[in-house]
């Protein structure tokens, strides 16, 4: 059985030796061949994490292993668009659609800490609302499928396909990482994967409504998100 040293943040050997030879031989393989690995070595101890952008991994994974756990950070400053997309991706697709939620409500986090701290301190404002609610619904699984690709940041050209998470202490499985822009849009109407309308209307990277912004035509997807804020990653996956 496979060992993890929580004391540490560190995997074990075993889990370490797993995720650098996997990393190693599916850093050129397809989506569903590193889905069907993870899926094959974790079962039930691996999930799905969506912003509910699109649902495009989760189409890819749900084929591979129907009822996946997916889990949705329901941060109260969502747009109505996104809360019908992930309702839509309940009905729609075999899985089953976890709603993750911070421990206090917006009007509890404005009482304690005041109104509008996605302005004031965004690092703080995701940290409570995304980041750490995450990690809580994370516990229990031992890796988790990410949509992260190399192509939206700078901070994930660096990454790989399967990496340990040592802020969880858990494998991180990315499928699509090797993907581009055009992959996606390519998967996505190939395949009618559900959308949200909001790319529809000049939102082509998708947060909390508070923080994200129109972007005009040829601009970058994602800098309409914490627009003017020198703020790029919401801190889950750095």
């Amino acid at each position: 059985m496979t060992t993890i040293t929580l004391e540490t943040g560190r995997p074990s050997l075993d889990l370490e030796d797993i995720v650098d030879s996997a990393a190693e031989a599916l850093a050129d393989a397809s989506a569903l061949e590193i889905i069907r690995w993870a899926s094959a070595t974790f079962g039930d101890r691996i999930c799905l994490t969506s912003s509910m952008s699109d649902a495009a991994l989760i189409h890819l994974v749900s084929k591979v292993k129907p009822g996946i756990d997916v889990l949705f950070v329901d941060t109260g400053y969502h747009f109505a668009e996104t809360i019908g997309t992930r309702d839509a991706v309940e009905a729609v697709y075999p899985v089953n659609v976890i709603n993750v939620q911070p421990t206090r409500t917006v009007a509890e986090q404005e009482a304690a800490l005041g109104p509008r701290l996605h302005g004031r301190n965004p690092d703080l404002c995701c940290h409570l609302r995304k980041v750490e609610p995450l990690s809580r619904a994370l516990e229990g699984y031992m890796a988790w499928f990410t949509g992260v690709r190399r192509d939206e940041t700078a901070n994930r050209k660096n990454m790989k396909v399967v990496s340990w998470d040592r802020k969880r202490n858990m494998i991180k499985v990315n499928p699509i990482l090797n993907w581009t822009e055009e992959d996606m849009d390519n998967y996505m109407s190939d395949n009618g994967v559900l959308i949200n309308p909001l790319h529809y209307d000049d939102y082509p990277s998708i947060g909390c409504e508070p923080c994200t912004a129109r972007v005009a035509p040829g601009e970058d997807p994602r800098s309409g998100r914490w627009a003017g804020m020198g703020k790029t990653e919401c801190g889950i996956h750095l």
